[in-house]
């Protein structure tokens, strides 16, 4: 029954980790004129496709006591998004290196794959619905 909901479970840990990059683009956007403020960035899909490549693979330990030490490989559920400063650039005198244009777009594509994401669950849920409507005949 569990595995049911694992897709579910994957699109909620994509639409948290779209939503911080929205987050961080909002501020990049709103410090576009803030002296010295360098952008930030959110990387996920690489942290999420190395680890679906590397499913199976590994060894993972299991936890039976709330003393024990976690070892090996994490699972899907475990990956984080990460946020990363960009400091090596400059694109103004100020030390600033927002590019407006950049983040205006990288915020319209974030849109359009949250939107994707929400169209998937509900599909899944859609499924989900219709499952359970023919098991009662």
């Amino acid at each position: 029954m569990p595995q049911i909901y694992s897709n579910i479970d994957l699109f909620e840990k994509v639409l948290d980790a779209l939503w911080l990059r929205n987050e961080v683009i909002s501020n990049n956007i709103a410090n576009v004129n803030t002296p010295g403020f360098k952008s930030s960035s959110v990387v996920f899909e690489d942290i999420l496709k190395k680890e679906i490549e590397e499913k199976g693979t590994g060894i993972k330990g299991y936890i039976t006591h709330n003393k024990h030490i976690p070892i090996g490989k994490k699972g899907l559920m475990d990956i984080r998004p990460q946020v990363v400063i960009n400091k090596n650039t400059a694109l103004r005198n100020d030390g600033n290196n927002v590019d407006i244009d950049n983040e205006m777009a990288q915020l319209t594509k974030n849109t359009l794959k949250y939107n994707s994401i929400v169209q998937l669950v509900m599909k899944e849920f859609s499924i989900l619905k219709n499952i359970v409507n023919e098991g009662r005949r």
